[in-house]
Parts: structure tokens; C-alpha cells; sequence
């Protein structure tokens, strides 16, 4: 398990042919893991039980997801888009087993793997497999996102120099992965029964899919926080709210892994990453809370202001500290170049910091009130973002009439039957 980072052109074959990422990636949207379906047996279970031209249909889906999905780690944006379309194509099709009325949710194994470390989950439930389709779905609006801020023929390490238009492409694809994972939550979990959850891989816990869900939101303001700061119109006001509100959400996400199992490499790498955006979001909060209290003509609020920036300056280096940790953590990932709101703040915060120090030291020795000398509360702000809505789509027409009653083969049909499952 790991982070799908942005894949170069050079990728190399490793166990069982298949493909594997041959170079230490570079992390701007963090993508978990990603799971790809595996040849299942699909025609055998249902024969008798629906028609020859539904199990056909089925199995044609799903065996061009499976396809599609082999060399996803060397894939470009168009691939990527062109594996989303055929799980959108495969979804209506298997939400088919699902209805009650067809009495075959639990009739086929389905078989998922990650890619990173080839684990495999087989469940007998049609639930599971919609489940597992539409997190595949969010995994690819995160790995399309991180494909677009590193470019493939980008410096290795080298700035992102990234257009505002696509960055705007980005928050859509991290809304929708908001959206979708939202969605697994609040809908889909609580159509499988506990029994079947027990067997469920540690990422679809449900304190995990939140926590990536609001991990999303939070790197949308990442971004728009980034545009913010390189506006002249955007004022003081306005970055200190995006930053409080960057705060907030992956101060969220954190807490939602408190109950989840997060011992495997998955689960750490994760809480790493998760910690780290959330020391860089409170640096840059303080850091311009501290500005905005600096306005003020008061004694307390330029010593505010000191304590404030002298925060900022102490969480950047720890930041640093938390960057490289979640790095070296399985799977490694290389130390990404500062970027977006970032970019600058390694200097300013410091800078800022001190010269605010040089212009207000005395007011310290002055001042004897230790309250006014601590460090003052960040503002809270009515979070402004939401996931994206997500919405099933019906079941395939096919599916009509269906009530999974035994089906009247011929002996050439029957036979037909017989010699695919055989070949395959």
C-alpha cells in the first residue's frame, strides 16, 4: 500500500510481469493507494440465473477495467480519463446484482489488489464491488490532480511552474474525489453488513475514507490559498480566513483516523503527510494573523503579533522536519520543492519574524503581563467548501425484468457455456 505519486515514462517490469514504479516519486496531491480489479469469474455464478447477454455485458466491462487498469502507474491524464469513463460504463452494469429484487448480491466473488504491494481482497458481495469502483473512481480524480501539478517532463525536484487554469482543473478533480469518497461514508457503507466490513482492507475503514475525503477539500484551499497569495486584490483579510480554514480541514482529517487502525505503512504514511500540511497551514495562519494583528495601534497587538510570527517561524521548521519523515516513510517519496503557498513562505515568515522582533523587543521587556505575551488563538471561520455531490447512476436497462429465476438454455448454449469457463 501506499501513495500513487505522479509516474514518469520510465517504469520497469518487477513479479508476475507486472508493471512497477523504478523511480523514488515527488508528492504534490497525496493519493493513498491505489486498487485495481482482478480477473474474476463472473459467467459461472450467474449461469442459469440471468441472461447470456447480461453476463456477457458484465464480464466485457469489467475485463476492460481490469485492462485498463494494468499500466495506470505509467499512464498520462488521458488514460487516466479513459479508465474513468470504462469504470463509468461498468458501474450501472454491476449495480444490477445489488437490487433486491435480483437475489444476487452475494453470488460472485470479487477480486481486488493494490498495486504497490499486490494484496488481494475476494469478497462475495456486489456492494464491495461498487464500493471498491467508486473509491477507484476518487483514487483516479487524486492521481489525475498529482499528474497535473508534476508534469511528467517537469525538472525532477525543479519548480512546478503549473498555469491557473489547471490548477483550477485540480480543485474539480479533488471536489469530485471529495464527492465520491463522501458518498462510500454516508451511502454505500451501510448497505454491507458487518459481517462482510470484518473482512474489509484497513483503507476502507470508515475514519480512513473520511479522512481523505476532507484531506481533498483541504488541498483545494491549499490551492486557492496559493492563488490568493499571488493576487494583488486578495486581501490580508481574506488569506488569513483560507488559511484558517487550511487549518481546519486537515486538523479534521487527523481526527478522523483517531479510531482507525493505522499500523500498516498505509495507515502511517498517511498521519505523516496529514501532519505535515497541517504544521505548513498553521505557519502560514499565524504568520498572517500575525500581520493583520500588526495593523493595530495598540502596544498588546503589535506583542501579539511578535508571538505570532515567532510561532509561524518555529512551525516552518518543524514542518521541514515533518516533510522529510513523511518522505522517508514506505513507500519513500522524494522531498518535494516548496509550491503554491508555499513557495515563498520559507523566507517570508522568517524575515517577517524577525524584523517585527527588532521593531517590537522592547515592548516585551516593557510589558510584564505574561497574558499578553502568549500566543493568541487562531480565529475560527464557517468552513466555505463541501464535497462535490455524488450521486449513483440507475442500473443498467438490462437489468430490467430480472428476477434471477432459472434461465432456459439450449444444449448449444449450455455447451458454449461450458467450453469459455474451461478456456479461461
Amino acid at each position: 500500500m501506499g501513495c500513487g505519486a505522479s509516474i514518469p515514462k520510465k517504469c520497469k517490469v518487477g513479479g508476475k510481469g507486472k508493471k512497477r514504479r523504478s523511480v523514488i516519486q515527488e508528492v504534490a496531491v497525496f493519493v493513498p493507494t491505489i486498487r485495481i480489479p482482478v480477473d474474476s469469474d463472473v459467467a459461472h455464478p450467474l449461469r442459469g440465473l440471468v441472461s447470456k447477454e447480461l453476463v456477457d455485458r458484465l464480464s466485457k466491462f469489467r475485463d476492460r477495467v481490469v485492462a485498463l487498469s494494468e499500466d495506470i502507474y505509467c499512464a498520462d491524464v488521458s488514460d487516466v480519463s479513459e479508465l474513468q469513463h470504462a469504470l463509468e460504463e461498468y458501474l450501472p452494469v454491476v449495480l444490477g446484482l445489488t437490487m433486491k429484487e435480483s437475489r444476487l448480491e452475494s453470488s460472485v466473488e470479487f477480486r481486488w489488489r493494490t498495486l504497490d504491494d499486490d494484496q488481494e481482497c475476494c469478497l462475495s458481495s456486489a456492494w464491495y464491488e461498487v464500493l471498491s469502483v467508486i473509491h477507484m473512481m476518487a483514487m483516479l480524480e487524486l492521481f489525475e490532480a498529482n499528474l497535473i501539478l508534476i508534469p511528467k517532463n517537469g525538472q525532477v525536484g525543479g519548480e512546478r511552474k503549473v498555469s491557473e487554469d489547471a490548477k483550477k482543473d485540480v480543485v474539480d478533480s479533488l471536489l469530485k474525489a471529495s464527492g465520491c469518497l463522501d458518498y462510500c461514508v454516508h451511502r454505500i457503507l451501510v448497505q454491507i453488513p458487518a459481517q462482510v466490513k470484518k473482512s474489509f482492507p484497513s483503507y476502507f475503514q470508515e475514519g480512513m475514507l473520511e479522512a481523505i475525503s476532507i484531506q481533498a477539500l483541504a488541498q483545494c484551499v491549499e490551492i486557492q490559498l496559493g492563488l490568493a497569495s499571488e493576487c494583488e486584490k486578495a486581501t490580508l483579510s481574506v488569506k488569513r480566513r483560507l488559511a484558517c480554514e487550511l487549518v481546519s480541514y486537515f486538523s479534521q482529517a487527523h481526527y478522523c483516523l483517531s479510531g482507525c487502525d493505522t499500523s500498516d505503512s498505509f495507515g502511517k504514511k498517511l498521519l505523516l503527510f496529514l501532519k505535515w500540511k497541517c504544521m505548513e497551514a498553521k505557519a502560514v495562519a499565524y504568520y498572517y494573523h500575525g500581520l493583520v494583528l500588526d495593523k493595530g495601534n495598540e502596544a498588546s497587538s503589535h506583542i501579539s503579533a511578535v508571538c505570532c510570527l515567532s510561532a509561524a517561524d518555529d512551525l516552518v521548521a518543524d514542518s521541514k522536519r515533518a516533510c522529510l519523515s513523511f518522505c522517508l516513510v514506505n513507500p519513500i517519496t522524494r522531498v518535494p520543492p516548496p509550491w503554491g503557498i508555499m513557495r515563498n513562505m520559507h523566507k517570508k515568515i522568517p524575515d517577517a519574524a524577525c524584523k517585527r522582533f527588532q521593531m517590537y523587543g522592547y515592548l516585551f521587556e516593557q510589558d510584564n503581563n505574561s497574558a499578553l505575551q502568549s500566543l493568541p488563538d487562531l480565529p475560527e471561520f464557517a468552513l466555505s467548501l463541501r464535497p462535490e455531490g455524488y450521486e449513483l447512476p440507475s442500473a443498467d436497462s438490462i437489468w430490467d425484468n430480472v428476477d434471477s429465476q432459472p434461465q432456459i438454455q439450449s444444449l448449444k448454449e449450455h455447451l458454449d457455456d461450458e467450453d469459455e469457463v474451461e478456456t479461461k
